[in-house]
């Protein structure tokens, strides 16, 4: 820290000089030796008082500003604990044990047990919860929900899930029996109003055994598309349109909540970059909730399912295809027969959708960094009609799509 009295030089700034006395004829140099000791006594004195009264007040604004400094962490910290307590109680830890078949080397069928841990959130106090799907995949039973209070559940069941190729890592569980518990749903906020640098708190099962850890950061960055996969290699999934965020998520804290500082859930934990330190990724909240509205009214699930596969533009996106259009889904072109870029007879393909289409809207509403595809068709269930505004050889069209449903696989 900068000394005050240097900066203020307080040697320049006080002076003394000798008064012009009133005495007819006087002459300064007739002042004697003694009278020009006591005036540099004098002046000494009241330098060692003014010094002493600048390094006080140097002392007072340094102890007032690391004062100032304190109470905002303390604030912060104080915030960041009261929306543990108030979030906290609508985070779970999952348990679940995974059957899966196979052969072995002489092609006898045989079974593999394994067991995996994750988060889920309370969506509704009648016992619905979501969570990413790899916490529950297939072959997942004997599913165990763990309150914030060490209750366990393990009456739970799994009401849906999307399937293995849909970029929306989503699941809803059930819990059939609380035993008497109170389930206290989160509130859920508004992911397109989410801003880079904004201030996001994560709560999750840490390594699947830290139950509701709680660790803070930013939004680092936001419509992000990654290719995640488990700590093997294998199982690799196609994840679009993804917060990122510097708050600590670790293996467990898959499908546990992303809050704002007013305690509400606006993204799903569900990825982190396995060589780089904090680099987490969330699902926007805004993407999900078509799906939990549908769940929570009809206790089923059931995805709208247009059969494309696509991009998020962005101007880098864009500049790599040689598009014009910067904003929207765009279906990009397959050789691969087993995954083509529209998806034969499904609603795309019959409705006339081609592959290096653009996607730029639905019921004129853009799809833009704040409202991806997913979030715009998630409000729709399947059997709906929606309007498509698309973009084909730089020329804008409207095309009328009527949704399926989102096949299982």
């Amino acid at each position: 820290m900068a000394d005050n009295r240097n900066q203020k030089k307080p040697s320049r700034t006080v002076s003394f000089t000798v008064p012009q006395l009133s005495r007819p004829n006087y002459d300064p140099r007739r002042l004697t030796r003694l009278s020009q000791i006591i005036i540099i006594v004098v002046a000494l004195i009241l330098c060692g008082f003014a010094g002493a009264w600048l390094e006080s007040r140097h002392e007072q604004v340094t102890v007032g500003n690391l004062s100032t400094q304190k109470k905002i962490v303390t604030s912060q910290s104080q915030l960041i604990s009261q929306i543990a307590k108030t979030v906290g109680p609508s985070v779970v830890s999952i348990n679940v044990d995974i059957t899966s078949s196979g052969s072995d080397f002489f092609g006898t069928p045989t079974t593999q047990q394994a067991a995996a841990a994750g988060t889920g959130i309370i969506i509704d106090s009648n016992g619905l919860i979501v969570t990413n799907r790899h916490v529950v995949p297939d072959g997942a039973n004997n599913v165990v929900v763990t309150l914030s209070d060490g209750t366990e559940l393990k009456d739970v069941s799994v009401v849906g899930r999307t399937n293995d190729n849909d970029s929306l890592d989503i699941a809803f569980l059930k819990v059939n029996n609380a035993q008497g518990h109170k389930l206290t749903p989160a509130v859920i906020g508004a992911s397109s109003s989410v801003q880079v640098g904004d201030d996001v708190v994560a709560i999750g099962n840490a390594l699947g055994q830290f139950q509701n850890t709680v660790t803070s950061g930013i939004i680092s960055g936001y419509g992000r598309s990654v290719q995640a996969g488990d700590s093997s290699g294998s199982s690799a999934e196609n994840l679009d349109n993804l917060f990122q965020t510097d708050a600590a998520i670790n293996e467990g804290n898959s499908g546990g909540p992303l809050v704002n500082l007013n305690g509400q859930v606006i993204g799903i934990n569900t990825a982190v970059a396995g060589n780089a330190q904090n680099i987490g990724f969330a699902i926007p909240i805004d993407d999900v909730k078509g799906l939990i509205d549908q769940v929570v009214k009809s206790g089923k699930f059931s995805r709208p399912y247009l059969g494309i596969r696509y991009i998020p533009l962005s101007s880098d996106v864009a500049a790599q295809y040689g598009l014009k259009t910067t904003a929207g889904a765009f279906i990009v072109p397959s050789d691969d027969p087993a995954n083509p870029a529209v998806i034969s007879g499904g609603p795309a393909d019959s409705a006339g959708i081609k592959e290096k289409d653009v996607i730029t809207a639905i019921d004129g509403k853009k799809i833009d960094q704040g409202h991806s595809l997913a979030s715009l068709l998630g409000v729709h269930k399947p059997g709906d009609k929606v309007k498509l505004t698309i973009v084909r050889d730089n020329k804008t069209q409207q095309i009328e799509v009527t949704l399926g449903s989102q096949p299982a696989g």
